[in-house]
């Protein structure tokens, strides 16, 4: 369903990603480990288009990278961002309907869909996210995106900063999204353990390169994760 292909990545002169290759099938969940600083938001963020690029990134057979990021969200991409970056003085179900600009038709649906995964937001739709706890934030970007009616989601660092409790309902809504509508998800994520339990297949980032991939029961005993997180 997505595939890319020595893909680089620049901020300004700088280079943060080094030819890139990985592909994910339709229905499957993939893990984007690694280390902070490693390269997996840069991954994130040039697929949606928000940073320069070179290589190829393909959706479905046909080529996206140049798109914007509007046209990629139209093309079935969802994205829930590192720290959510919500609008913080708009209410948890203004948030939500702004991710639904391009699935209008479909905010019914998905608005029940959210609020089914994180009965909370129902209970606090007028809140101001401002005010809401971190695993909140989470939960409304998370919904954000799903409003989009998306085909594959991308999660960059859902745990970040949040306590195990809310990192087990976090997963548990991925499965249940996955399980039940067959949506594609692409997580890259610093916990490997959370990433562990989530993914079929592992991406194991390092310096911006791939340093190591496989299915994700395989890697838990390969030497060469420890050596890309600790150096040895």
């Amino acid at each position: 369903m997505l595939r890319i292909e020595e893909l680089y990545a620049y901020y300004g002169m700088a280079q943060s990603l080094h030819g890139v290759s990985l592909s994910l099938a339709e229905g499957d969940i993939a893990g984007i480990i690694g280390p902070n600083g490693a390269g997996k938001s840069t991954l994130m963020d040039a697929i949606m288009g928000l940073v320069r690029t070179q290589g190829s990134i393909k959706l479905d057979g046909h080529e996206i990278r140049g798109l914007s990021p509007a046209d990629l969200v139209k093309s079935g991409i969802g994205y829930a961002p590192e720290r959510a970056h919500l609008f913080p003085y708009m209410s948890v179900r203004d948030n939500l309907l702004v991710g639904a600009y391009t699935a209008r038709a479909d905010i019914e649906r998905n608005l029940e869909l959210v609020h089914d995964l994180f009965p909370v937001l129902r209970e606090r739709w007028a809140q101001e996210t401002a005010t809401q706890s971190g695993g909140e934030r989470q939960m409304v970007s998370l919904g954000r995106a799903l409003m989009t009616s998306p085909r594959i989601l991308l999660v960059d660092e859902p745990t970040i900063g949040l306590a195990p409790r809310i990192c087990s309902a976090i997963a548990e809504a991925l499965l249940r999204l996955n399980r039940e509508t067959g949506l594609t998800i692409l997580i890259a994520e610093q916990n490997v353990n959370f990433a562990m339990e989530l993914a079929r297949h592992v991406h194991v980032l390092e310096t911006g390169r791939i340093a190591v991939e496989g299915p994700a029961q395989q890697l838990r005993s390969d030497p060469e994760l420890a050596k890309a997180y600790f150096g040895h």
